[in-house]
């Protein structure tokens, strides 16, 4: 265990005596992390920071139900900000289908959306991420953008190594059809040649 992961046990102890300093020192040590997975999956700072708030937020709420792995709280902020970020994502996505079944009086036009993005590759990055199940994102997730092995991901997501050596094939082939998908027009559909 290293020190890190040692620290997060101590404090996560003490925060669940009710330490509130342990907590803040958990959040701290966190969430620049927890923000930039959050932001990755978002694609917008606004919504990164709402989802990152959330996770620490479901961290004190379900404290009594959470799991260190290796140590560390962090693996389990990672799965829920996954979560939030796809379930935010599809609230986003039925408000946005509500309003746009809305018959309009007039055309509107819509302020500009200031996004804090890198570039089109954070939004290519972010359809071919859509395209994977919860499970195999949040491997992704992980492995990929956090650095974990495949066998602390396994353990954090309650699958065998193999199962998650496997998925992670798949979900990387899927991701990958996907941004070939993106970068090439789709072939025209029978009928339409």
């Amino acid at each position: 265990m290293g020190n890190d992961e040692a620290g997060d046990a101590r404090l996560w102890e003490k925060s669940l005596q009710g330490d509130g300093a342990a907590f803040g020192l958990l959040f701290d040590r966190h969430r620049d992390r927890v923000f930039r997975h959050a932001y990755r999956l978002a694609g917008r700072q606004q919504d990164a920071e709402d989802v990152m708030s959330t996770a620490f937020l479901e961290l004190w709420r379900c404290r009594r139900k959470v799991r260190l792995v290796e140590g560390s709280v962090l693996p389990w902020l990672l799965v829920t900000t996954t979560n939030l970020a796809r379930n935010s994502s599809r609230a986003a996505r039925r408000y946005r289908r509500l309003l746009d079944s809305l018959p309009r009086g007039e055309q509107v036009v819509k302020p500009a959306d200031h996004v804090f993005l890198q570039g089109e590759m954070d939004l290519d990055a972010a359809r071919a991420l859509s395209t994977l199940n919860d499970l195999d994102l949040q491997l992704v997730s992980l492995v990929v953008f956090e650095g974990y092995t495949i066998a602390a991901a396994a353990a954090t997501l309650e699958l065998t190594p193999e199962a998650a050596k496997s998925r992670m094939h798949r979900a990387r082939q899927r991701m990958k059809t996907a941004l070939n998908g993106i970068a090439q027009p789709a072939p025209a559909l029978e009928g339409e040649r």
